[in-house]
């Protein structure tokens, strides 16, 4: 079996697995269990996403329809963590960030652009950088750094800027979301 694009896979595949090592450990303090969904979920998206990329042949559509899923899936939890860590508005945020991801799901079963992502992925950001900066608590700067490098790696995919041939506009979105996520482990800790 041949890979399609061996260094996505591999950049792809190293930021699910520093999600999912991240993620558990959120997930063993009841605190971060919804940062832990989002760390979770980002991983089965990377894992998915890697996957769809190096083999592209030999999986269907629906490997790439359960990568946006688990990408929705985190868009959903982060917002939801932010709001309980911050303490605004906690039951707002929850029906907000359940429709957000109901409109997403619907929307997405006839649309396989990676843009998409980006837009829900944005929305929940905006949510996250706007609580914890109102709030200011411990956590905000991490939180801060985590969502302007997200962003910063969403403009990298959107320019489709690659520093080589063999390292291409995924390969450095996933290496720069690596350091993001990093950050927002950070963040989650303090909140």
């Amino acid at each position: 079996m041949t890979i399609a694009e061996p260094m996505t896979l591999l950049t792809d595949y190293a930021l699910s697995a520093v999600c999912f090592f991240l993620g558990w450990k959120l997930l063993r303090n009841l605190k971060g269990r919804w940062w832990g969904t989002a760390f979770f979920s980002v991983g089965l998206a990377a894992l998915a996403g890697g996957t769809y990329h190096g083999f592209p042949g030999n999986y269907p559509r629906a490997l790439w329809a359960a990568t946006e899923f688990c990408a929705g899936v985190a868009s959903f939890a982060m917002v939801i963590a932010a709001s309980r860590a911050t303490r605004i508005a906690p039951t707002f945020f929850f029906w907000f960030a359940m429709l957000k991801f109901l409109a997403f799901a619907v929307f997405t079963v006839g649309h396989d652009d990676f843009v998409y992502i980006v837009i829900d992925s944005a929305i929940a950001l905006f949510v996250v950088a706007t609580l914890h900066a109102i709030r200011g608590d411990a956590a905000w700067r991490w939180m801060i750094g985590g969502v302007a490098l997200s962003v910063a790696a969403g403009g990298v995919q959107a320019m489709h800027l690659a520093p080589h041939p063999a390292f291409n506009h995924n390969d450095l979105y996933h290496v720069m979301q690596i350091a993001a996520m990093w950050l927002f482990y950070r963040g989650a800790k303090l909140a």
